[in-house]
């Protein structure tokens, strides 16, 4: 199967953010085995993201409110890829997020000249960011203004993540293909929160964060359903996909590939296990080839 133009062994990605670059995973696993990964968010400035406590856990899932922690773009060139070679053989997608399309842009020019990279995740959905992130994502203007700089310096495959925190998912999805996106990937994190009984106040020192997780499932796979039914280029379903038969949901949803998150936070095998486990359930399900099911769940 393809994405984008680029081969894909399977369609099973970890999720930006839950795999780092690749190599801490290549301890426990050949991650050869998967289509490919999107790794950690990574921005134009080092980055150590929000104060502690950052992660809380919830029935159904967990919160995060990281804030983007990364080295920053020169060190991922420098440090991070070079290490990821010697583990990763396939190309990579590239996760990028900024404060301002002049940011995005400079990140993903950078990013584009590296060999490993295959393809270029513009998050325009971190929710736990202040300035930045989701405020692009919430916005069709806003959101295409970034898609354009991006695209205009850039010569790989754009895909642009999309938040589940806006009332028309279908509108922010056309704004981004009609300034030239070269697929959609959807759902970030929805903005949740906690309180601590014992102390009464937020979990989190940023108040809210992300929910990921089983919970969210259902959401990913609606949105999922509805963009595919509104735009011509490829979608990424996210949010939630823990098993074989989640991935298979995802494609009859319309997803071309699927991104696994939180799992890997639990269970750092888990898309191993559900690369391992897809053959089965394809049989079990009368399924011959994974790109005769892309949005078969429609009419």
């Amino acid at each position: 199967m393809t994405l984008c133009g680029l081969e894909l062994d399977n369609p099973v990605i970890p999720a930006s953010g839950t795999f780092g670059y690749g190599y801490e995973f290549a301890e426990y696993y050949d991650i050869n085995c998967l289509g490919t990964f999107s790794f950690k968010g990574t921005t134009k400035e080092p980055r150590f993201g929000n104060p502690q406590p950052r992660i809380a856990e919830c029935a159904g899932g967990m919160l995060n409110a990281v804030g983007l922690q990364n080295p920053g773009v020169d060190k991922v060139l420098s440090e991070e890829l070079p290490r990821l070679a010697k583990v990763f053989h396939k190309p990579v997608m590239a996760n990028v997020s900024g404060f301002s399309p002049e940011e995005y842009a400079y990140v993903c020019e950078k990013l584009d000249a590296a060999p490993q990279v295959g393809w270029l995740e513009v998050n325009i959905s971190c929710p736990n960011v202040h300035g930045g992130g989701m405020s692009f994502g919430t916005d069709p203007e806003a959101a295409a203004g970034v898609v354009r700089a991006v695209k205009a310096v850039t010569a790989k495959p754009v895909i642009v993540k999309l938040t589940p925190n806006v009332t028309d998912i279908v509108s922010m999805a056309r704004a981004c293909e009609d300034a030239g996106a070269d697929g959609i990937s959807l759902i970030n994190t929805l903005q949740a929160m906690r309180i601590d009984l014992k102390t009464k106040k937020p979990l989190l020192a940023n108040v809210t964060g992300g929910l990921s997780g089983p919970a969210v499932f259902p959401v990913a796979v609606r949105m999922v359903y509805q963009v595919y039914e509104a735009v011509r280029i490829p979608v990424v379903g996210v949010g939630g996909v823990s098993s074989a038969e989640d991935v298979i949901e995802m494609m009859l949803a319309g997803a071309t590939a699927v991104e696994v998150g939180a799992a890997n936070l639990t269970d750092p095998y888990v898309c191993r296990d559900i690369v391992r486990d897809l053959p089965g359930v394809m049989e079990k399900y009368g399924i011959e080839n994974l790109r005769d099911i892309i949005g078969g769940a429609h009419g």
